[in-house]
C-alpha cells in the first residue's frame, strides 16, 4: 500500500528463485523497480536501523536476481525506461511503522 499510494503499480510480490528473492517488483512512470524491504523491530540490537541490514553481499545478490529477472523479460524492459533497485526501510515505533524509501540504491 505504501508504494501504491505513491503511484507505483505492483507487478509481483515475493518473487523467489533458488539464488534469491525480490520482495516487490513494481512500475512507475515506465521505470521497472525492484524493491528490497528491510524491517527492524523496536528491540533492534545496538540501535541498528533496517537499512544497516543491507550488507554488500545482500546488495550483490539483489542486483543479480534483478538483472536475471530483467534479462529474462527484455520486452518488459524495452517497453519501460530501464529498471532500478530501491530499498524500503521499516522501523517499528509503538504500534506503527515508519517507512523510508531509498531510490536507486544499486
Amino acid at each position: 500500500i505504501f508504494l501504491e499510494k505513491r503511484g507505483f503499480e505492483i507487478i509481483k510480490r515475493n518473487y523467489r528463485r533458488r539464488w534469491g528473492e525480490i520482495d516487490i517488483i513494481c512500475r512507475k512512470k515506465k521505470v521497472l523497480n525492484f524493491v528490497e524491504v528491510k524491517t527492524v523491530g523496536k528491540f533492534s540490537f545496538g540501535g541498528l536501523k533496517p537499512e544497516d541490514n543491507m550488507s554488500v553481499a545482500k546488495m550483490k545478490k539483489f542486483r543479480r536476481i534483478a538483472s536475471l529477472y530483467a534479462n529474462a523479460r527484455k520486452e518488459m524492459i524495452n517497453e519501460n525506461r530501464g529498471y532500478r533497485l530501491d530499498l524500503i526501510a521499516l522501523s517499528k515505533v509503538g504500534n506503527d511503522f515508519i517507512a523510508r524509501h531509498y531510490e536507486n540504491v544499486g
